[in-house]
């Protein structure tokens, strides 16, 4: 008995370096030493970082990420810190990736497709009301001149200033003034040289008065003199309205992010707001987005299901003429063939531009000797361009997939079906391509699902160019849907619109979502079939 205990004994694995995310027995091996030492520092170096990312969190009132940072680190210090829990410890950095990159993002998205977040809608009400302040302000005619002294701090700007009673404030962009000796402990002055290396900041800075924005604040254009800026429009915090003190015009909140008069004026910035199911409804009732989104719908599923076929079509015949048995050289071959593969598409994408160029492009001066045809001006000719440049970029792939799954192929089906009289192209048509679907049907279908979110190639070669011209936005015959989503975000014509585009967004989510599901379907039916 005594045998069995020390023989079962001795089959417990006892150095900790054979694990290094198991808890440390009492003899420790030179690597399970090190292990045990990076990751105690690994994880004192990431709470570290956290300290300090909540500290800056909860300076900032933003208590929500503070609270789930912690619990996020607090979560993987429990998963490396306790034994045990193997699997735990490889699959949380892939887990925490997931969150932060994925699903926080389509939910960020969702939500502000429910919002108006946009050029002149991108913060809060408070910031709203303290930047139509200060945009009005104008220089009030008798205010007396103050004598000022820049300081800074980190990336902050502050100015120590002088009534001319002799006495002094110091006061920065977000804190008022407030009497002071001096710039508080830290801060520095600046001297002329440094006062003219950062002058875009010093000319940016308002410091208030007082609390009351309304009372004005200290500006000064030179580092040195300063005076009072007051404002034309004077905010009434307990009506909630602004007053145009020269007119005598009223502002309200309309309920939609801004300050409206009744004339239908409204002032800028405003703020973000939740609009409900708007952004869907102006993308398809709105003519200057409805129409063109039409026609960008139907050439983005065009130009994915084209580019999908075309590509596979020439990766398939590539792949059966270099996986003939008698062909000689077939490494050679091959390695040019999927040259276009190895380069960068975006790099591919400009290069194709500047061949295509009607007046000094290779195709046009070389090939076609001087011809001055527009691959890239007319919209039939850009559309084909745009699929020609994307099948020259993906062929390679395809061609590696489908020379493996040739390869793949069982011999003896083949010689069946030669000992049964079939020839070369039967053989091919009834034989290979059903078993070559079964194999590249799951890839045609992410090759379509990425053709139909393909930025780089169209961004790259045409810009969505040439535009619509019945419609103000910057929208064009190339435009697939995320090219359109990319220039409604960040301005093409109509200034940004991240709520809409955020909409827009989640359609082409669905859209291939669906499409996705279906496709799987009748792959799932191929497999049975076959």
């Amino acid at each position: 008995m005594a045998d069995v205990k020390s023989a079962t004994k001795s089959a417990v694995p006892t150095k900790w370096g054979d694990d290094p995310f198991r808890a440390p027995s009492r003899r420790l091996t030179p690597g399970g030493l090190l292990a045990l030492i990076v990751k105690v520092v690994l994880l004192a170096v990431i709470d570290a970082l956290t300290v300090f990312g909540v500290w800056v969190l909860i300076a900032k009132g933003d208590w929500i990420a503070a609270v789930l940072l912690t619990l996020v680190v607090a979560g993987v210090n429990y998963v490396y810190l306790r034994p045990g829990l193997l699997p735990g410890k490889y699959l949380t950095p892939g887990l925490v990736f997931l969150a932060v990159f994925q699903i926080f993002v389509i939910i960020y998205t969702g939500y502000i497709a429910f919002t108006n977040a946009g050029d002149q809608h991108n913060s809060t009400k408070e910031d709203a009301i303290e930047q139509i302040i200060l945009t009005s302000q104008d220089r009030v005619p008798d205010s007396p001149e103050f004598t000022v002294e820049v300081f800074k701090l980190a990336d902050q700007f502050g100015l120590l200033v002088t009534d001319p009673d002799g006495t002094t404030s110091f006061g920065t962009s977000e804190q008022p003034l407030e009497e002071a000796s001096g710039a508080p402990d830290g801060w520095d002055q600046l001297q002329l040289n440094q006062i003219i290396r950062f002058q875009d900041e010093v000319l940016a800075l308002d410091v208030p008065v007082s609390d009351d924005i309304n009372d004005g604040t200290i500006r000064t254009s030179d580092g040195s003199k300063a005076y009072v800026y007051t404002s034309s429009l004077e905010y009434d915090e307990a009506a909630d309205t602004f007053t145009d003190t020269e007119t005598g015009q009223v502002y309200v909140d309309d309920g939609e992010g801004n300050f409206r008069a009744e004339s239908g004026e409204t002032l800028t910035p405003g703020w973000r707001v939740v609009i409900g199911w708007d952004n869907f409804a102006y993308a398809f009732t709105n003519e200057q987005i409805r129409d063109p989104l039409v026609r960008v719908t139907i050439w983005t599923f065009a130009f994915a299901a084209l580019s999908t076929l075309v590509c596979f079509a020439l990766g398939l015949f590539l792949a059966v003429v270099l996986n003939h048995p008698t062909l000689r050289g077939k490494k050679i071959y091959r390695v040019l063939v999927i040259l276009p593969y190895a380069f960068p598409a975006y790099l591919t994408g400009l290069v194709w531009a500047g061949m295509l160029n009607t007046e000094f492009g290779f195709i046009n001066e070389v090939l076609l000797g001087g011809a001055q045809i527009p691959w890239l001006g007319d919209p039939w000719l850009a559309r084909f361009s745009v699929i020609f440049v994307n099948m020259w970029l993906g062929y390679a792939y395809m061609f590696l997939v489908c020379t493996g799954a040739l390869q793949s192929l069982p011999d003896d089906i083949v010689e069946a079906a030669k000992m049964d009289g079939a020839g070369a192209w039967r053989i091919f048509r009834s034989v290979k391509m059903p078993l070559l679907f079964v194999a590249v049907a799951p890839l045609l279908i992410a090759t379509f699902a990425y053709n139909f979110n393909n930025f780089g190639v169209i961004y790259m070669l045409t810009r969505g160019n040439p535009r619509f011209t019945d419609t103000t936005l910057d929208i064009g015959a190339t435009d697939i849907m995320i090219t359109m989503v990319y220039k409604v975000a960040f301005g093409g014509g109509g200034g940004r619109d991240l709520g809409l585009a955020s909409a827009l967004s989640i359609l082409i989510f669905i859209i291939v979502t669906i499409v996705a599901v279906v496709s799987f379907r009748q792959t799932k039916a191929l497999e049975d079939l076959n």
